[in-house]
């Protein structure tokens, strides 16, 4: 499992009560060791999918020639914690 403080535990938590996963945060779950990569492109909310361990997520949209994440806790992991 990665390391974190219980400010980022409990702001984990709270992402996950409010949100619903298909794939029933199997991230999370695995200690964020099976976890899609993403690209940050310099927005606040969405990150460039990268790799085919993404494939058929709920939170992957298409726009233009790439997909997209709008997973609010991979955005979160990716910003705060820089995985």
């Amino acid at each position: 499992m990665i390391r974190m403080n219980q400010a980022h535990k409990e702001q984990i938590e709270k992402i996950i009560e409010a949100m619903e996963c298909s794939k029933n945060f199997k991230c999370y779950k695995s200690g964020f060791t099976d976890i899609c990569k993403v690209k940050d492109i310099g927005h606040d909310s969405v990150f460039e999918c990268l790799g085919e361990y993404s494939y058929g997520c709920e939170f992957r949209e298409y726009f233009g020639h790439s997909y997209y994440c709008k997973c609010l806790l991979r955005v979160y992991l990716a910003k705060e914690l820089k995985i």
